[in-house]
């Protein structure tokens, strides 16, 4: 079964996503699952905004204090916790995933997309990380088990793999996806948003029938 997930590196749902499909996968010991990551931003136009936290950001774009802001992200903390997350969004430092994106296709060809995803996100939501920074997304890049000329390489040249990051935000539209985590289950079923982990089951359990 092939399962593609539209998804964006700054997207807090997404990481929950990803665990909650992972746990719903589980339940499949036997199953044969290909999965494939595709790129989406939820903002493009965002500049990169080194030494500034989400809260902050956020505050200042909707006009609200830091303190309204906190108290807005602490469902999404709670629920991060529930499937064994850890977020921290006083660390998390506002980024242009662009590039991140043009990484992880890098990855995609190499088949470590699934790592290079999981990388990321934690990097960002956990550890406060900074992915403007060209040698910290160098290191996490080669960390993945990517080559580290090959990763400077696409960070250097902002064309390389940028036709495979407009191509999937193009599908994403094409197929009405209006917001991420999206998953799609052998282009039959799809669930949108990071959903209880029944409903990947029942999902993937329709398309096996």
């Amino acid at each position: 079964m092939k399962i593609e997930i539209w998804s964006d590196i700054m997207c807090p749902f997404c990481y929950i996503g990803k665990r909650q499909l992972e746990t719903a996968l589980a339940e499949f010991p036997n199953g044969e699952f290909e999965i494939e990551w595709k790129s989406f931003q939820l903002d493009p136009t965002i500049k990169p905004q080194s030494g500034k936290d989400v809260y902050t950001f956020l505050a200042e774009r909707k006009g609200i204090s830091v303190e309204q802001s906190i108290e807005m992200h602490k469902g999404v903390v709670e629920r991060a916790k529930s499937v064994g997350l850890d977020y921290h969004f006083d660390k998390a430092i506002i980024s242009n995933s662009l590039t991140s994106h043009r990484i992880i296709q890098l990855a995609k060809t190499k088949k470590l997309g699934d790592e290079m995803e999981e990388i990321f996100f934690k990097a960002y939501f956990t550890e406060g990380r900074d992915l403007n920074d060209t040698e910290t997304l160098i290191e996490l890049a080669v960390k993945a088990g990517l080559d580290l000329n090959e990763v400077k390489e696409v960070i250097e040249n902002e064309s390389l793999f940028l036709k495979d990051v407009k191509s999937d935000i193009s599908e994403a539209q094409e197929i009405g996806v209006q917001g991420v985590p999206f998953f799609v289950f052998d282009r039959k079923y799809a669930v949108s948003g990071a959903q209880p982990v029944e409903a990947f089951v029942n999902t993937i359990r329709e398309v096996l029938k």
